[in-house]
């Protein structure tokens, strides 16, 4: 893809998450923020639902309520609402982020509202340091979201609890649920099969005031957990299992994040995540493809609930997609728990872990994920994506933005044997030679520098055109230098490679093409130049599907951890970055980009991420 391509996708990625200006008051139709964007099935679905007016007479009040605290409201000024309704039970990872920019960028491009709903429907699991870390990625990959933004609100389905308990009280009086008071395992068997349909259970016909007793009497605390569970009443013998009365309801004597104890019953997700987007006035929402044999049970419960009076129409619309599937990495939260909790890495954010906050750190961009997104599409149909295409899609938006600076990761000393011990002097860098703009900065040079270690051979092999006795290179942004000769220790390393300078071949000087090399390497003023700690990460795994080889039925994911996902080395480094403040981004000439720590770096003592390299040229670990 040519440069400009490139900046034009960067620039689209940038702007993704401008917010939409909600119309609080007076009721004109927001303004068309359709942009161009490339076309999926999603997009044709709104598209169609706008043109029809689909969702033209819906109501809100600034908040979500059921019918009665919205049918006097004003009609909705967002054209459309879609969410994000993340569980509040871990840290975000990639796979979320694909969900994250398609609901706040539909909501961006179409004059909509995104909401970030926490579904903290499950009492034991859910902790604030997830809700406040989640909040903390949504805004980081562009999402303003904010309890006090009508514009991209945060709500939390446990706001909703006495709803829900209403409305399931309804569907007992209307004889569409019950008390079941079967065990697991009986409700395990009569459920049936995929080929064979379920037996209703002998608790199917309780009398409604009896279900309703025993309802109140679980909400109350009086019943053991996994006495009783309440249970929709459809169709035991349907073709779709998940028809076969779901469950509403289990019993869970637990103290709840943000409500206490005052519950003893919780819903199940299945119940309360279409009650929640119908309360919040979702139009669209959007899920990944395992939710499809669900969307009749979706539809079923939301008609149930506006036949009697709770809901207004039009109701929320279920659409599936296909979930993020990439290689060298694993996404199951369970997995990744395991992997903190066995201290295989350093904690959720630790920069080898495909969580948000962990590739924050790591030095991965925002637009960077913006520009996958784009690239990989939505679609019904799973797949896998190698992990170099989000990496390539990381190096696009770096080499636009991060600007150049030089630092040398294996060092060995180079003495410029016919340069004054005493004199020094300032050589100029471009701080980016893609953007001009961005000017030049001093790197001092003196007669003692550090150079790679690789850019040196005593005896070279075919084809090696940098340093080696008798030849001749250009130091970047400095001088031609001939080597002449090298120092070794007791043991016959070589310690230090000596070498002439020509002075009249100074970059941007008169006679800087006066004399023609092959051969071009980078380094650091000995005396200038300060050591600093540096990371260079690599893939967590050694395999692109961990826990899928041929032993996978006597082993374990963890059996595919790559153990050189990480060397700490020390690096010497030009003097500018002394000073950079934590999660300052910069390409590091000839190695990669790189990233001041966010957690460890202080200004004065920064240690670094490397977060790709400059090209792909990963390999599996032998």
């Amino acid at each position: 893809m040519q440069s400009t391509e490139i900046q034009a996708k960067i620039a689209h990625a940038s702007s993704i998450f401008q917010p939409s200006q909600e119309l609080m008051s007076n009721n004109k139709p927001a303004a068309d923020n359709t942009a161009a964007h490339a076309t999926n099935f999603i997009r044709n679905i709104i598209d169609a639902d706008l043109a029809e007016n689909a969702y033209a007479t819906r109501r809100w009040s600034g908040k979500p309520g059921t019918a009665a605290e919205q049918q006097d409201a004003p009609l909705d000024a967002a054209k459309i609402r879609t969410r994000f309704p993340p569980e509040p039970n871990g840290y975000l990872h990639f796979g979320h982020s694909k969900s994250i920019l398609l609901n706040f960028g539909l909501a961006r491009d179409y004059g909509g509202v995104c909401h970030l709903r926490f579904d903290d429907t499950n009492p034991e699991k859910e902790e604030q340091e997830f809700v406040d870390g989640i909040v903390e990625s949504v805004r980081w990959l562009g999402g303003d979201s904010a309890l006090d933004n009508p514009a991209a609100p945060i709500y939390f389905a446990s706001d909703y609890f006495d709803w829900m308990y209403r409305f399931a009280k309804h569907l007992i009086e209307h004889g569409d649920a019950y008390v079941d008071s079967q065990s697991a395992e009986e409700m395990r068997v009569n459920r049936g099969t995929l080929t064979e349909a379920g037996k209703d259970s002998p608790y199917r016909n309780r009398s409604v005031a009896e279900n309703l007793e025993l309802f109140r009497a679980m909400r109350d605390g009086q019943h053991a957990e996994g006495s009783h569970i309440l249970r929709a009443k459809i169709d035991m013998a349907s073709g779709n299992i998940n028809l076969r009365d779901p469950a509403l309801y289990r019993i869970k004597h637990a103290q709840h994040h943000r409500q206490g104890d005052k519950w003893h019953i919780y819903p199940m997700y299945a119940y309360a995540h279409p009650i929640e987007d119908a309360l919040e006035n979702i139009t669209h929402s959007i899920c990944t493809l395992e939710f499809e044999d669900q969307r009749p049970w979706y539809d079923w419960l939301l008609a149930k609930l506006a036949e009697v009076g709770e809901l207004l129409r039009p109701l929320p619309k279920q659409i599936e997609m296909s979930r993020l599937n990439l290689t060298y990495i694993v996404l199951s939260k369970r997995y990744l728990k395991q992997l903190v909790d066995e201290n295989h890495v350093a904690g959720w954010d630790d920069p080898r872990m495909p969580t948000i906050v962990g590739a924050r750190r790591r030095g991965f961009m925002p637009e960077g994920f913006q520009l996958f997104a784009e690239r990989i599409g939505v679609s019904k149909s799973d797949s896998w994506i190698d992990m170099s295409v989000f990496e390539d899609c990381q190096r696009d938006v770096m080499n636009d933005k991060c600007l150049r600076r030089v630092a040398v990761l294996n060092p060995l000393k180079l003495e410029i044997t016919n340069y004054d011990a005493l004199s020094e002097e300032i050589c100029m860098a471009p701080n980016h030679p893609q953007h001009p703009e961005t000017g030049k900065r001093e790197m001092p040079f003196s007669r003692e520098l550090w150079i790679e270690r690789e850019d040196f051979e005593e005896t070279p092999p075919k084809g090696f055109f940098r340093l080696f006795p008798g030849n001749m290179v250009r130091l970047r942004y400095a001088f031609v230098i001939k080597c002449t000769g090298v120092e070794k220790d007791a043991a016959g390393n070589v310690t230090k490679v000596l070498a002439e300078y020509l002075p009249e071949t100074k970059s941007g000087g008169l006679g800087a093409d006066t004399v023609k090399v092959k051969g071009n390497i980078h380094w650091l003023s000995a005396k200038h130049a300060h050591a600093s700690e540096v990371r260079l990460f690599d893939r967590l795994f050694k395999v692109p599907h961990p826990g899928r080889g041929a032993d996978s039925q006597n082993g374990s994911f963890l059996d595919d951890l790559n153990p050189h996902s990480k060397q700490t080395i020390t690096a010497y480094l030009e003097p500018s970055l002394l000073t950079t403040t934590p999660e300052s981004l910069f390409q590091f000439e000839r190695h990669g980009y790189f990233v001041a720590d966010r957690v460890e770096s202080v200004v004065g003592k920064p240690v670094w991420n490397r977060a790709v390299t400059l090209k792909d040229s990963w390999s599996p670990p032998k």
